[in-house]
């Protein structure tokens, strides 16, 4: 899940991005308002964390702005401001959620999840991926296998969801990466080989079918034993 801060405190901003990234959030950081816009311009972000008060451009014009450019990004915005006016003209100018600071990391990541979560619903049984007998739960981060749960890291986690909601096909490592590190991790250019090894270490050799197929010269997709036959 790809994350886009835009806070132009520093502190609160290294805060952020460490309790995100501790959850396997992919996370890169902008501290200007066109900044931001630039960034969004580029990379498709799941998720973008905006303050309402930033230097060039503030936090309601750039929310207006993404939602103006057609980017579908969750948004929620950040302000120091509790009057019902403020979060009223953010929710107006295209926000999904507010959150008021100041604010415990705790709470922001359940609003997090709940817009994960929102945007998840639109898809049929969008809380639930499977493959043959492998299944994930997206609202409790749960993996099995044949009934088995399977202790993956947050990393291993984020990329197995890649392959898992898109089934059958080959997914670059460039596109993996992109999706599950920022901007300065993914182009270390063996790190998507590293725990696609991880993972099969964990989905596929303690079990008879493997689901994990290398494309030579392309990538990597997960497949159901029957369809790979």
């Amino acid at each position: 899940m790809r994350v886009l801060i835009v806070e132009d405190d520093p502190k609160i901003s290294a805060y952020l991005k460490r309790g995100l990234e501790e959850q396997g959030y992919a996370v890169d950081t902008a501290f200007t308002g066109r900044e931001a816009l630039e960034w969004a311009d580029v990379v498709g972000f799941d998720v973008i964390i905006l303050d309402m008060l930033l230097p060039e451009l503030d936090g309601l014009a750039v929310c207006r702005t993404l939602r103006q450019r057609g980017n579908q990004a969750a948004i929620l915005m950040l302000t120091a401001r509790d009057a019902i006016d403020d979060r009223v003209a953010g929710l107006d100018a295209g926000a999904d959620d507010y959150l008021v600071k100041p604010f415990v990391l705790k709470e922001l990541l359940a609003r997090l999840r709940a817009l994960i979560r929102r945007r998840n619903e639109l898809a049929a049984d969008g809380n639930t991926l499977t493959v043959a007998d492998l299944t994930m739960d997206t609202r409790t981060r749960a993996v099995t296998r044949a009934g088995q749960l399977l202790p993956l890291t947050a990393k291993e986690y984020a990329v197995l969801e890649c392959l898992l909601r898109e089934p059958g096909r080959v997914l670059t490592r460039t596109e993996i990466a992109e999706s599950v590190w920022n901007y300065d991790v993914y182009n270390q250019s063996n790190v998507v080989d590293v725990y696609i090894r991880n993972l099969r270490r964990k989905i596929d050799d303690p079990f008879a079918a493997k689901l994990i197929y290398t494309v030579r010269g392309a990538g990597y997709r997960l497949l159901a034993p029957d369809e790979a036959a």
